[in-house]
């Protein structure tokens, strides 16, 4: 009867030593898979802590959100500005100057849109026809136009289009500049400060140009005559 109680007593143990050497190996394994998991999402295999762990992207922080998600709609009226330019402004200086505007916005758009698809976060939604322009939340940005200074701005020619395309262009600039200014100081992502600082450089650069090409400061009331 000892001998069968031993013998019990001796398998119960050997369940319980194999049962916890399996929860052991299964710990092992999990942790294996999670690190692979987390080398192959965040770019950091060394890191295996959630609280540390960086996004997805590696190094991007929400101020870069930020930036890409406001200059996208940025970037976008600028463009509808410029192609309003084609048939509409009477200068070829304007007709050219809005061609480089959006040669040089059109890509930064695709770019950004890439960066946030990345980083598993919203897209800005186009307009789609351009119309309501103060209705998609954006009306706040710096140098973002309303509805009534596009739809204005549409109806005019000739010089009259030079000078107010050239007008709201340069308050339109400004604000961008000041976003990319923003970037510079609080992003972490390196392309979106490299992006930030070319847009201070160039829109800077088109500034000075379209100021000179008004003649003045580019002030509203300074510009009609």
């Amino acid at each position: 009867m000892s001998i069968s109680i031993r013998t019990l007593a001796r398998r119960a143990a050997l369940v319980v030593a194999t049962g916890t050497a399996a929860l052991v190996l299964a710990a092992c394994g999990g942790d294996g898979a999670d690190s692979a998991a987390g080398g192959a999402g965040h770019g950091d295999a060394g890191s295996h802590s959630p609280a540390t762990t960086p996004s997805p992207a590696g190094t991007h922080n929400a101020q870069d959100v930020a930036f890409a998600q406001g200059m996208i709609p940025h970037h976008r009226q600028a463009l509808e500005m410029a192609r309003l330019a084609g048939d509409r402004a009477s200068s070829d200086t304007v007709k050219d100057l809005a061609g480089r505007i959006e040669k040089a916005q059109d890509p930064e758009i695709r770019t950004m849109t890439g960066w946030l698809k990345s980083w598993g976060e919203d897209v800005p939604a186009s307009s789609g026809g351009g119309m309501d322009h103060s209705a998609s939340g954006h009306s706040g940005m710096p140098g973002m136009m309303g509805a009534e200074d596009m739809d204005a701005l549409a109806k005019l020619t000739g010089k009259a289009f030079d000078v107010q395309f050239l007008t709201l262009m340069v308050e339109h600039h400004e604000g961008a500049v000041e976003m990319a200014r923003t970037e510079q100081g609080k992003g972490r992502y390196g392309q979106a400060k490299r992006m930030a600082e070319d847009i201070v450089t160039a829109q800077n650069a088109e500034i000075a140009e379209m100021n000179k090409l008004l003649g003045k400061s580019g002030s509203r009331s300074g510009t009609q005559g």
